[in-house]
């Protein structure tokens, strides 16, 4: 119980606990007076209530039997929810052959309670079931039954988009809804504008209604499901459509609002989306995450200066490394985001394991670039001498790393490609990435493929071996910097268990460095540094895992002009007439660090800020957090940085370049100024 809810696990099995029974379980939620949660579809905000279930192997659990939801006006927002004494219902299927006493249940349930503020609370309830049957909560669950939307046989249903609104048409619309104004609740969030009035005709059991489509669209389906009521109607019916004909490019419709920012987040077109990729992937190269490959590059130009097959060779590989390293990771995000995942670019640096991986991997490239060991030494016979007889593999494996170690980072143009890029069929989608590929090894491939540009290198000389020596330093400044992002993600004890691994894994190189007089030693020698590796892995492992810990940035914010960001507070600045201004950030990403230490630093910026009144909020996507990543879908982006301009009459955020200028700031604020109340907080 809470001071805004009564929540309990409850039960019902009339015919006992057996297989082919109907067995059911249900979350009733008692809401305080005022106080409501939320539907599948919450609307403009709000969040689902979740359930996650814990039962004894065979048995299986179906999906919420969600009731009739009800409209929840807040100020110019339209919630769909729940008030009073809610029971969310749940069909439990029993396997066959059970033959149990008792039935044991746990449940974990999360849910977003709403008055005037919004509080996430969750419950953890258990329950003994005995098999014999129950009906402690018949009343109950036949009222939440009875509540639940209803199949009309008769009912036809079908839709097409005409031009900013879905038009939906049914037919054999049962009588008692004949000529009512009517509610059609859509299963699909952000589809629809929620807010919006459709528009209502009815002609006999016929009845057509057209429905505003959503600014922020970012789902075109081919199918929907939705609910009808009319008036206060406790139960509705269930409606379900196929959508015909071709939807318009998400973040095409019209807002239903006045603006008074300009739109910065139209559609972009196919073609021009490829555009952006190519000179956003150029401009990557010029990202400080990715300097110490691409000076490795630098540095093998030098080296095979006289040997024109060699570069050209060298150039092609590396190309195929980055193109096909950019499309295996599309793909997999693509993947990932198709089962339902909240991901988005960049993803793969939300995962401590992965940041680690890359602090050891760039630790070993520094002391092998210091002297301090060759990987020739340590690698088997066979590789080392197929990679004297294949240094093509080299380019190419260099080109994933330089991939693995950019992708975090967005570039100018890349934000705009990539986010038109996730809205696009897969085909069309892997060609964006593609060429985002061929953007950022152009450069390179280019160099390789006109000797006059490589001709003005130095020549080789004694200049390279100081010049790979002091390559190291950018490798090991690198490693900082992944450690630093550990440290946001993992805190304290993760930055420790890591550099207690990366002293173990210099210790190896070093021990692999120092020559041995017989291959026995140098086994005896390898093994014992390896199991000091293995042995230090196994202890650091507990500490390099992703548990949730107190939120840095919020700590941060709420020491300066900065406020942690959540979709409440966004609404409730915007009730009060004020601006907000969002800056959706990574550890991680080097231009959002950058953009945050420059031009968010600045300080007449932030006195600009607190004299028109600006909520200053950032979004954390150090970790990964479903929020944040859906609201940067809606955003029509898919990755950081984002800095969003939320005025109070618009519905729709002026977006801001990823490179983020004072003056651009300025200027954004400058159309805001008529419409925003100045203060005398200063």
């Amino acid at each position: 119980m809470t001071e805004h809810v009564r929540a309990e696990l409850v039960a019902h099995a009339p015919e006992g606990i057996a297989a082919g029974q109907p067995v059911w379980f249900g979350l009733r939620i008692r809401h305080q007076p005022h106080w409501h949660t939320y539907w599948k579809n919450p609307g403009d905000s709000g969040l689902a209530t979740s359930l996650t279930w814990t039962l004894p192997a065979g048995f299986v659990a179906g999906e919420i039997a969600w009731p009739t939801p009800k409209q929840l006006p807040f100020g110019p927002l339209m919630n769909y929810g729940y008030e009073g004494d809610l029971l969310l219902a749940v069909p439990v299927t029993v396997p066959d052959g059970f033959t149990g006493a008792s039935l044991p249940v746990s449940l974990r349930a999360d849910w977003l309670v709403c008055k005037d503020v919004c509080i996430p609370e969750y419950g953890e309830f258990k329950l003994e079931l005995p098999t014999q049957p129950m009906t402690a909560h018949a009343a109950l669950f036949a009222q939440a039954h009875a509540n639940q939307p209803r199949t009309v046989s008769t009912l036809r249903a079908e839709a097409h988009v005409d031009a900013d609104k879905l038009v939906v048409a049914m037919q054999g619309v049962p009588s008692s809804l004949q000529g009512k104004p009517v509610q059609l609740f859509v299963e699909t969030a952000g589809v629809v504008e929620s807010a919006a009035a459709p528009i209502v005709e009815w002609n006999g059991d016929r009845l057509a209604m057209r429905l505003p489509l959503s600014a922020q669209r970012s789902e075109s389906p081919a199918s929907m499901h939705a609910v009808l009521t009319a008036g206060h109607q406790s139960s509705g019916i269930l409606v379900s459509f196929d959508v015909k004909g071709p939807w318009p490019q998400p973040g095409s419709e019209a807002s239903p609002a006045a603006d008074s920012l300009p739109d910065s987040t139209p559609a972009t077109p196919w073609l021009l989306s490829l555009v952006f990729a190519f000179l956003g992937g150029a401009i990557l190269n010029l990202m400080p995450c990715v300097f110490p490959v691409l000076s490795l590059k630098v540095l093998g130009f030098a080296q095979h200066a006289g040997d024109r097959r060699k570069v050209v060779a060298g150039g092609l590989a590396y190309t195929a490394g980055v193109v096909t390293s950019f499309l295996l990771l599309a793909g997999l995000l693509l993947a990932l985001r198709g089962s339902g995942e909240q991901l988005g670019w960049g993803f793969q640096l939300q995962s401590p394991m992965f940041v680690a991986a890359l602090a050891v991997l760039f630790s070993l490239i520094g002391l092998n670039l210091a002297g301090l060991f060759e990987f020739g030494s340590v690698l088997p016979s066979g590789i080392a001498s197929a990679r004297a007889r294949n240094p093509v593999a080299d380019d190419f494996l260099s080109g994933v790393l330089t991939v693995l170690i950019a992708s975090p980072c967005t570039a100018p143009f890349m934000g705009v490609a990539l986010g038109a890029a996730l809205t696009q069929p897969t085909p069309q989608a892997m060609a964006v990435f593609g060429v985002l590929g061929l953007g950022m090894a152009a450069p390179y491939l280019t160099a390789s493929l006109f000797p006059r540009l490589a001709r003005l290198l130095p020549r080789p000389g004694a200049w390279m071996a100081r010049f790979k020596t002091f390559m190291a330093f950018p490798m090991f400044a690198t490693v900082v910097w992944l450690i630093w992002v550990l440290g946001q993600q993992i805190g304290i004890n993760g930055v420790a268990a890591i550099l207690a691994l990366l002293v173990a894994v210099a210790f190896a190189a070093w021990m692999s460095g120092i020559p041995m007089r017989t291959n026995w030693n140098k086994l005896a020698s390898m093994g014992t540094t390896g199991a000091l590796v293995v042995a230090v892995s196994v202890w650091a492992w507990p500490s390099l895992q992703s548990e949730p810990l107190t939120d840095v940035s919020g700590k941060e914010a709420t020491t300066s002009a900065w406020h942690a960001w959540s979709t409440e507070a966004v609404e409730r600045a915007r009730q009060e007439g004020r601006p907000v201004f969002v800056d959706f950030t990574a550890a991680w990403c080097v231009t959002c660090q950058y953009n945050k230490r420059t031009t968010l630093s600045d300080e007449a910026l932030l006195k600009e800020f607190a004299a028109k009144n600006v909520l200053l909020l950032r979004a954390d996507w150090t970790r990964r957090d479903e929020r944040i990543t859906q609201e940067l879908t809606r955003l029509g982006r898919s990755g950081v940085p984002v800095y969003a301009f939320y005025a109070p009459s618009s519905n729709k955020p002026k977006l801001l370049s990823e490179l983020l200028s004072v003056a651009e700031v300025r200027q954004t604020l400058e159309v805001l100024s008529k419409s925003i109340p100045q203060t005398n907080t200063l």
